[in-house]
């Protein structure tokens, strides 16, 4: 049946242009009840005996929940003990609209199989279908087109024969006026506070159920706190006309009370808004869209962290006002539960791990066992005459302090993807057992004779790139870089291309990777392992040997790696003048030629910066950490990076000649002259003088940096130098005019050679196939628009997972000192602060802080002078690079935020330096490294 709309529309040009809109409705829709012997369906997905224990409902039963119940109880649906839930088109149409997230976990509960969630196409059927009728609203239309469905459903399993046992549906809606036509239309009908209520045996979801209007009221005070948020219109009218300016709220980590509202401008032009106060910052919450008016200019403050006496005009900064909120950036956040002193009370203050995030108000009857457990807390809202915001328990994570409870934590609070992959993702897997088929190598180049291997870390199972060198017959060269062909096995739009779009990365934390693409390929089908035949997408150049590349050539092709080695492995290798195997002289060619590429690229101006990875010795029975060092990195690390980065530009200057438009490139912009200030003061401490007005001068000043009697200066200052950079960034070259990488010198640059870690490499590979023909396109590869939103949400997920990383070392390190009490260790001042300095502990890899103020006791004379910048302790002065020495120890006071103390042992400074222990403890003996 086919029903139809006609309408008019005017055109740009002054035209009129008729449209005309199709709805098809059917008859043939099933409605997916084991019960109904009617409709003519191939499967079913809600069960005969749907029973859950009721004092409301003791019949079996189908729930039909309204679009706001999904929206603000969606915690609730996707607990274990609701099943048997009917989805109806209409409200997934509403929540898509409304909500992204809840879409996309309503999306996720449909397609779990133990859940017997059923999505209904009640807007196609014939039965259920309704016009929208003269003088009604959207929203009545679409409350009555869910009234019509459950009265449809009602009528239609009471007439089924084989329904003997009575099973019926019940609406679910906390709009009064929806409930009250539901009932006058003889439909069973509840509020959803007063069914999940009514449920026998299962009080904890009581504990899940986001405050409705009616209940906010009733734990707040009724003094008004904070003026009333203006309205949409009124908002958006004032952007217009300039009185309010639109930007990001970022709440401080160090004082509740302040936060700065980030403006973007026009082009690449961007200002910072601060907010101090309660009233000022109203209600946003970190990472809100919020609505700002600017103070008048008598009224500008400046940040807290300059010292009030000394704040001149110039330490002001932009002042406003938070007038409301465009969109809320609310997620369920961890923390901890602080237990209310008030006997038998089921309201408790819920506090987040990220302090950011203002303490949230919640209502629970389990406070006693979640008492020192890391739990979830949603926000449902937050009234103007509350304090704090209002919201609802969703899950605990487990023990506070225990390792798998806190990488839990690390990975929700950073975002991460790890849930286990899907069905839907892994029916996209090859069938096992695996080969290369004839049609394959009839694709493909040949190269299993080459001498092929990889070098990786110790451990790795997700080899991404593997090389080769031989020499020709003409005396020259061929080098090549053979990727794994992970495009191969992931096609664009399939449920496990879009998972690993969406992770972005792989995620390495401390003993666990949170892999983007499942473990079959990472770790087996893609990863090119020694002595089996991998698919890969190889780079292929002839050079001569100064290096210069004469020929280069793209090709798909099948490897058959010769070797699996480790950086030590292949640097003995190197080393060892009794080794003369194919193997071993590919390597040698390769670190030979690395060196020349090396060289050239410093020459041009690329830099050579420090930073300290450290790595952690890991018992093998407990899993803790037993041992940290700083690692240390050979000739081979260089080596493997110099052909990695190569290959990375041919490719990213192939894709771009071919694709001016959509190519897949990444960036990395020069820093701002102020972000080298602390560098340059740094030097100028130790008469050293470093120029930044290009890469190549910053390049050739480190280089020649260097103090009589302080051999660790240079690396202190290529460290500090890393810090003044700029993260470099993925983008679409048809979005962006500047490519230029600064760091490596390259006027272009991209991701090719680690496709199974990262997703912008699948994107290269799709792009360079197309390029040489090996592979056909797709519209979404050749629009730059949404190219560009693929590489901002790459950007995220890279970004995030630099933190989860950081994360996980810092509570590893955590978990290392709180087995060894204190120790002293030797450090460097890395940087002086106006009541503290941060030090830097080279052995660890470790940075912490130096305090030299007490909230609870007068502390020493500090005078602080930025120019230096110097801190002048009691007669000591504290300068960048200056030799202390510490104690290390845990500071587990706060469970929560538990953190590594410094205190200072060397220089003696009366009132400030702590004795050091009298023993120091002995470090086990580290076991196998895992």
């Amino acid at each position: 049946m086919l029903k139809s709309k006609t309408f008019v529309k005017k055109t740009r040009s002054g035209g009129v242009m008729k449209i005309v809109r199709e709805h098809y409705l059917r008859d043939d829709i099933w409605c997916g009840s084991e019960v109904c012997a009617e409709c003519k369906q191939e499967s079913t997905v809600l069960q005969r005996d749907a029973r859950i224990e009721s004092n409301l409902c003791s019949y079996p039963h189908y729930v039909i929940p309204d679009t706001n119940v999904v929206l603000h109880q969606i915690d609730v649906l996707e607990d274990p003990v609701i099943r048997n839930v009917i989805i109806l088109q209409t409200v997934l149409q509403e929540v898509r609209h409304r909500s992204a997230p809840v879409y996309k976990r309503l999306k996720d509960i449909i397609h779990e199989k133990e859940k017997h969630f059923y999505a209904f196409t009640n807007e196609h059927h014939r039965e259920t279908f309704i016009e929208r009728e003269p003088g009604e609203s959207a929203n009545d239309r679409n409350d009555r087109a869910i009234r019509v469905a459950a009265a449809w459903y009602t009528q239609h399993l009471k007439t089924s024969e084989s329904n003997a046992d009575g099973l019926k549906v019940v609406l679910l809606t906390n709009d009064q006026g929806n409930k009250q036509k539901a009932e006058e239309s003889g439909l069973l009908v509840y509020k959803c506070e007063e069914y999940i209520k009514s449920l026998i045996g299962n009080p904890e979801l009581v504990d899940r159920l986001a405050l409705s209007n009616d209940d906010k009221h009733d734990i707040t005070s009724s003094k008004v706190l904070f003026p009333e948020h203006l309205p949409l219109s009124k908002i958006q009218a004032g952007i217009k006309s300039g009185a309010f300016v639109q930007g990001t709220f970022r709440a401080s980590r160090d004082n509740y009370l302040e936060a700065t509202v980030f403006v973007q401008g026009d082009g690449e032009e961007s200002t910072e808004i601060l907010i101090q106060g309660l009233q000022n910052l109203n209600r946003a919450v970190y990472q809100d869209v919020v609505a700002v008016q600017l103070l008048p200019q008598n009224q500008w403050v400046a940040p807290s962290s300059v010292l009030k006496i000394s704040a001149a005009e110039a330490a002001r900064k932009p002042t406003g006002k938070v007038v409301g909120i465009i969109k809320r950036n609310w997620r369920p956040f961890c923390g901890m539960l602080n237990i209310s002193q008030i006997k038998e009370s089921t309201r408790h203050l819920f506090t987040p791990a990220d302090r950011r995030i203002p303490r949230i108000r919640i209502e629970t009857r389990q406070a006693s066992t979640l008492a020192g457990q890391r739990i979830m807390v949603a926000i449902d809202g937050w009234p103007r005459h509350s304090r704090y915001p209002n919201g609802h328990f969703v899950r605990s994570l487990g023990k506070a302090g225990e390792k798998d409870t806190e990488q839990e934590v690390l990975l929700l609070e950073h975002d991460v993807p790890h849930q286990d992959f899907s069905q839907a993702v892994l029916s996209f897997l090859p069938k096992m057992p695996w080969t290369i088929t004839p049609e394959d190598m009839a694709r493909r180049e040949d190269l299993r004779n080459l001498t092929v291997c990889s070098v990786d870390p110790p451990g790795c199972t997700d080899i991404d790139d593997a090389l080769h060198c031989r020499e020709l017959d003409n005396g020259n060269l061929e080098v090549g870089v053979h990727i794994a062909d992970v495009s191969h096995f992931i096609r664009p739009g399939n449920a496990m291309d879009r998972e690993a779009a969406n992770r972005g990365t792989t995620v390495y934390l401390c003993g666990k990777r949170i892999d983007m693409v499942p473990e079959l390929l990472s770790s087996n089908l893609c990863s090119l392992r020694s002595n089996v035949e991998r698919l890969a997408f190889s780079c292929i150049w002839e050079m001569n040997h100064k290096a210069e590349i004469l020929k280069t050539r793209f090709t798909k092709s099948v490897i058959n790696s010769k070797a699996s080695l480790t950086y030590a492995e292949a640097q003995m290798r190197i080393d060892d003048t009794t080794k003369n195997d194919d193997i071993t002289k590919s390597l040698r060619g390769l670190n030979k030629l690395a060196k020349i590429l090396k060289r050239q690229r410093i020459e041009k101006g690329a830099l050579t910066l420090s930073s300290l990875e450290v790595r952690f010795h890991i018992d093998s029975e407990t899993h803790d950490p037993i041992d940290l060092q700083a690692k240390e990195l050979m000739e081979t690390n260089s080596m493997v990076e110099e052909f990695m980065l190569l290959a990375n530009i041919s490719v990213a200057q192939k894709i771009y000649d071919e694709f001016p438009d959509c190519a897949m490139l990444r960036k990395h912009p020069a820093p701002p002259p102020s972000n080298y200030d602390i560098l340059l003061k740094a030097a100028k401490s130790k008469d050293v003088e470093i120029h930044t007005d290009s890469a190549k001068a910053l390049a050739d000043s480190l280089d020649g940096a260097r103090v009589d009697g302080f051999p660790y200066f240079n690396t202190l200052l290529r460290i500090l130098a890393t810090r003044c950079m700029m993260q470099a960034v993925y983008f679409c070259s048809g979005m962006d005019s500047d490519f230029h990488h600064y760091g490596l010198a390259s006027p272009i640059y991209t991701h090719f050679t680690s496709p199974i870690r990262r997703y912008a490499d699948i994107i290269v590979h799709r792009l360079l196939a197309v390029a040489i023909a090996a592979d056909t396109s797709y519209s979404d590869l050749m629009d730059k628009q949404k190219q560009s939103a693929l590489a901002n949400n790459l950007n995220y997920r890279h970004k995030m997972s630099q933190y989860a990383q950081r994360a996980s070392v810092a509570f590893h390190t955590q978990l290392f000192f709180k087995n060894r009490g204190i120790l002293n260790e030797e450090g460097f001042v890395l940087f002086v602060r106006k009541n503290a300095i941060i030090v830097l502990i080279p052995k660890f890899g470790l940075e912490g802080t130096v305090f030299f103020d007490a909230k609870d006791k007068a502390g020493p004379k500090l005078v602080f002078d930025e120019e230096g910048p110097t801190l002048n302790v009691e007669q000591h002065t504290f300068r960048i690079f200056d030799k202390v020495k510490v104690t290390i120890s845990l500071d587990a006071s706060n469970i929560q935020h538990q953190k590594i103390r410094m205190s200072l042992i060397d220089p003696v400074i009366p009132g400030v330096s702590v004795p050091a222990p009298d023993v120091e403890p002995q470090a086990k003996k580290p076991k196998l490294d895992r």
